[in-house]
Order: C-alpha cells, then sequence, then structure tokens
C-alpha cells in the first residue's frame, strides 16, 4: 500500500509517517509540502527508504490529481481550512481515498472564520459540502472525515457507546491537550502549545453548535463549563472543560439525540484567564486604532504570548479523554463512559497530541487502502468504526500503548 501525505513537512503530517514506516503494510510513503527544506528535515529524521518527497503547492489542481493517481490513500494533515478543501475538492474530483484530521465536519461546514477558504461560484458553504460528498459518492471514494484525537478517537469511541445502550439520549465528549502537571504552572493559562495555538483561540471565540433538549442549538465557545475529577489509569486530578467545535458531525450524524457537547479540557484556571481575555478584546480580529496604527487585537496577544507557551527543554504534554453515553439499556438508565491518559514519547521524541492524533489518522488510513472501511462519501468516524473495525481501531491503537478504559455503570 502507497499512503501520501498533505502536509508531510509539518509537525502532525511528520507523525502520521513516523506510525507508517512501522508499518508492514505501508511500501511507500508520501510526503507532500510546499516547504523542500521542511520535507528534507522530515525525511532525514524518519531515515527510511520507503518514504519519498513532493514539493506541490496544492491550488494547482492538476498537478496535485496526478500525485493522487501514483497512490493508494491519503491522509490530510494541512493546518487550515482553505488548503485543506483545496485537496479535499481534489481528491474526491480525481476518485482517491482520503482521510483528514481538520476540526470540521466538511458536509457541514462551519460558517465561522473561514480562514481564506474559496468556495466554488454560486456556491454556499452548505451547498459546497453536499457538491463533495456527492463527487465522492459518484467516485466511489471513501473520504473519512476528521480522525484524529477530536474529531476521531472521541466520535469512535461515542458512537459505540451510542450502540451500547438501547436508547441513548446524551453525549458528552470532555478531551483535551495540556502540558503535564509540573510544565503548566511555568506557562501563561497553564497552557502549552501542542496544536497551532491561532487555530485554537479561534476556536475559543466562534459560535457552536450543540444539541439542547433534541434541538440543534448556537450558543458561545467556552460557555458550558465544567469541573470534573479524573479517577482512571491510576490517575486523580481535578480538571475544567468547556465547549468547543471539537466534533460537529454528531449534530448530523445523531440527531435524535437530546443533548450533544464537545467541550476541551484544561488545568484549572485557564477557562478563568481566556474569559479575561475575551472580556477585554483580545480575541478580537476587528482592528483597533493604536497611536495612529491598525492592528487587530488577537494578532498582538498571538506575537505577545505563542513564545511564552512553547514548551521549555524536557517539558512534554499529556491528552485526557472523558466520555460519557447515557441512556437506558434494559430499562435502567445506564452510563457508558471512556478514559484515556496519554503521555508523550520521550524516547521518540513524539508528543502525546501527536501520538493521539496522528497515529489515529495513520491505522485509518491503513484501514481505508484495506477495504476494512466500505462506506462512500463524506463518512464520519461515527459510521464506520463499528463491529470488527472498532475491535481493530482499538487494538491498534492498544500496540501503541494507547488505552482507553470503558465502563458501563447504572445510574
Amino acid at each position: 500500500m502507497k499512503v501520501l501525505i498533505f502536509g508531510g513537512g509539518g509537525k502532525m503530517g511528520s507523525i502520521v509517517a513516523f506510525d507508517l514506516v512501522r508499518n508492514p503494510a505501508v511500501t511507500c510513503i508520501g510526503l507532500a509540502d510546499r516547504s523542500h527544506g521542511a520535507l528534507e528535515n522530515v525525511k532525514r529524521w524518519l531515515k527510511d527508504p520507503k518514504v519519498v518527497t513532493h514539493q506541490v503547492d496544492v491550488n494547482k489542481a492538476d498537478e496535485v490529481s496526478a500525485l493522487m493517481k501514483q497512490y493508494d490513500v491519503g491522509i490530510n494533515t494541512l493546518p487550515n481550512r482553505a488548503a485543506s478543501y483545496a485537496v479535499v475538492g481534489t481528491a474526491v474530483s480525481s476518485g482517491f481515498n482520503f482521510v483528514d484530521i481538520l476540526e470540521e465536519y466538511h458536509r457541514r461546514p462551519d460558517a465561522y472564520e473561514v480562514e481564506g477558504l474559496v468556495l466554488p461560484t454560486g456556491m454556499s458553504l452548505n451547498d459546497y459540502g453536499d457538491w463533495i460528498h456527492n463527487t465522492a459518492i459518484k467516485n466511489n471514494v471513501t473520504f473519512l472525515d476528521g480522525i484524529g484525537f477530536a474529531p476521531g478517537m472521541s466520535n469512535v469511541t461515542c458512537g459505540e457507546g451510542i450502540r451500547k445502550l438501547e436508547v441513548a439520549e446524551s453525549v458528552i465528549a470532555r478531551v483535551g491537550g495540556v502540558p503535564n502537571k509540573e510544565a503548566a504552572g511555568r506557562h501563561p493559562l497553564r497552557y502549552m502549545i501542542t496544536w497551532a495555538f491561532s487555530h485554537v483561540l479561534r476556536e475559543y471565540v466562534i459560535k457552536v453548535n450543540v444539541l439542547q433538549n433534541g434541538k440543534i442549538t448556537e450558543v458561545d465557545a467556552t460557555s458550558g463549563r465544567e469541573q470534573f475529577t479524573f479517577d482512571k489509569l491510576g490517575r486523580r486530578e481535578p480538571l475544567e472543560c468547556a465547549i468547543t467545535p471539537g466534533m460537529p458531525s454528531f449534530i448530523f450524524t445523531r440527531p435524535e439525540l437530546k443533548e450533544f457537547a464537545e467541550k476541551t479540557v484544561r488545568w484549572p484556571g485557564h477557562w478563568d484567564g481566556v474569559q479575561t481575555l475575551k472580556e477585554c478584546g483580545m480575541l478580537d480580529l476587528e482592528p483597533v486604532d493604536v497611536r495612529g496604527v491598525q492592528v487587530a487585537p488577537r494578532e498582538v496577544l498571538l506575537a505577545r504570548i505563542e513564545p511564552a507557551l512553547r514548551a521549555h527543554p524536557g517539558e512534554t504534554d499529556v491528552c485526557i479523554m472523558y466520555n460519557t453515553v447515557d441512556g437506558l439499556k434494559n430499562g435502567q438508565r445506564t452510563r457508558v463512559s471512556y478514559h484515556l491518559w496519554d503521555e508523550a514519547d520521550t524516547v521518540n521524541g513524539v508528543s502525546s497530541m501527536g501520538r493521539v492524533t496522528g497515529y489515529s489518522a495513520a491505522i485509518a488510513a491503513v484501514m481505508v487502502g484495506q477495504k476494512r472501511i466500505k462506506e462512500t462519501g463524506i463518512v464520519a468516524p461515527e459510521d464506520c468504526f463499528y463491529g470488527d473495525n472498532y475491535t481493530h481501531f482499538i487494538a491498534e491503537l492498544a500496540k501503541r500503548r494507547i488505552t482507553i478504559v470503558e465502563t458501563v455503570t447504572a445510574l
């Protein structure tokens, strides 16, 4: 099997490749990126003859389509919506099976802060989503949409929890990447960059669709704050979470739920700090006049805070998941819960966020390439990881020392 990674010169793309080089089913790994230097750096790090590089511009559809025809399946790890959609459009038009890790459900694209996404002439966002889906079906393409940590691992486990109940009523996914406890106190907001921080701030300010009382309801990001204690896998840590747009597909694939929300997990104190920044207008994009110069407050904040959020030597991250699915089983109110506490791989220099996101995408891409996943069109993870596919996915994570604990309790 030959696998092509878009964004292969980036942090997440390189980790996907790191996992794939260890898979004997994969005979060639293509790294596609616009930066020749970044590609060469990743190739030197991987040190594997299966790795080849391709310097490409994702906006040149003919060149990208020709490249796709050399491979069996692709993985999209590009960091923004404009680039991501360019590759997705080319993939479905070219009959190329594809998986994507973006925090977006392409069937119903998010309307806020489009990050340069250019719509085809005459199409609305929803029209474009339907065009991608219908084109994929027409060309027999499996487009596995949102397969990393959240979206991804959370979708898979929550989907399984729903299947374990006779009637599922509520799904709350609590997922996040944080610095380890020792490092948290050395950084503003008790946070450390594990993902593009500009994209993180976008998630803190946009409107988010959730399900409340069985109806789609638009709420502010970072609302719905909740405190909980993570008490599995030998841990007992107080944490906080708040609503963010991490698993948008559930609004459309599981509309029968009475309640659904995805919440991002952080150390206590983080959300208070974010709320203060929001109230002060520091997350706004609308420019303000500062001594005759027009500046966007969020850009100033990013310039000032990003250096302070980068990991110091020796600091590592942790990824946490606590998902609950509530409903009825045998007439009894029942909760199915999923817990994960994952730490960085310091031997190989792979962050925890890289492990849970990149490895999930790599596993899924191989499953698509092996035709384990047969659905076509835009396919959300909760709709294709069931039965043997669910068992296989969880077993593959376990091989990588990523452990998910499932519990079923009467309420």
